[in-house]
């Protein structure tokens, strides 16, 4: 029989208050919720914490990342299913992604969430548990990468956002497609799965800071992160990842320092690279800015933890060279 893991973290599919038993249901109680026979597998189940995924830290991110990663490779999991506060997860599904390495080609890797609590009318959180679960035992993730599944829609953990704060159908890939649907008792694959990333090497650093720009923001931003331990910083950017000319001269100090900066954009698009622009971005570039290659800001930041596992500025460099730019 197949195998699956749930590792469960609280948060709203979690959320039940309960006098003298704590806010959130444990996994086995949100497992045991489900109809009998629904979920075709033997599941173990983890409780690794339960706090709200926007309080989450770098740390427990990466903890995350790495229990998927060995559940499938040291303890022969078929299949993990993570449940997530839907703040944050985007973030930590592609850092996970980012770090799955070999996993992803053994077993499915599936992040879920719920937009109501257990005690709302029409709660999604069982619904999503159960298709992440059946999508997490499919042989068709197998290869897929780190997928979240909601309102049983498949989502690559590198292109998913969530773009609606409180409906149920809070989650989209748009520009690109979603990758497949739970049906039934199965996975539908519906287009191919983006490029896999760069191999991870050395261990990721957690000390990266991101940035929104805006007209008139000053330079000194950059170097007040930098003082207060920022190891790499990703700038979020308008349009074609252009940044104002007022930051220019921060960015080269701190690639000269060694702290590379990463170039993003808070548009979305299908490729979005300061070398490719001809405004702000391409001024950035000059003066040593690194291209995201099109990831949202918030990815850029996860890549920039991982490509700063090795080294500085020019293994970031490299790292962000390699990765494919069909994102």
């Amino acid at each position: 029989m197949t195998r699956l893991l749930l590792l469960a973290t609280g948060d709203t599919m979690a959320f039940h208050p309960r006098p003298g038993r704590g806010a959130f249901a444990s996994g086995a109680e949100l497992l045991a919720a489900l109809p009998a026979g629904s979920v075709p597998a033997e599941v173990t189940v983890e409780d690794l914490l339960a706090v709200p995924s926007w309080d989450l830290d770098p740390e427990t991110m990466l903890r995350l990342a790495r229990r998927a990663r060995t559940a499938v490779l040291d303890d022969g999991y078929d299949g993990v299913v993570i449940t997530h506060g839907t703040d944050t997860l985007e973030e930590t599904a592609y850092l996970t992604d980012l770090l799955a390495g070999a996993a992803v080609e053994r077993a499915g890797i599936v992040y879920t969430g719920a937009m109501r609590p257990p005690t709302e009318l029409s709660a999604d959180g069982p619904r999503n548990l159960r298709s992440a679960l059946v999508a997490a035992g499919d042989p068709a993730l197998r290869g897929v990468g780190v997928v979240a599944c909601l309102n049983d829609e498949l989502h690559a953990a590198r292109w998913v956002t969530k773009i609606d704060a409180t409906g149920v159908a809070a989650f989209s890939s748009a520009p690109y497609p979603v990758l497949g649907r739970v049906v039934d008792a199965g996975v539908e694959m519906l287009a191919p799965p983006p490029p896999r990333p760069p191999a991870p090497t050395g261990e990721p650093e957690s000390a990266v800071a991101l940035i929104k720009t805006y007209p008139g923001i000053d330079g000194v931003l950059l170097h007040a992160v930098v003082d207060a331990g920022a190891r790499g910083v990703v700038l979020e950017g308008t349009g074609l990842a252009n940044v104002p000319i007022g930051l220019l001269t921060a960015i080269d100090e701190l690639t000269g320092w060694d702290i590379p900066v990463v170039v993003s954009s808070r548009a979305r698009f299908r490729e979005v690279s300061p070398e490719g622009s001809y405004g702000g971005g391409t001024l950035a570039a000059r003066v040593g800015a690194i291209g995201a290659r099109g990831l949202a800001p918030v990815k850029a930041r996860a890549a920039l933890m991982v490509a700063l596992g090795d080294g500085g500025v020019r293994t970031a460099r490299d790292w962000f060279g390699r990765l494919d730019g069909g994102v």
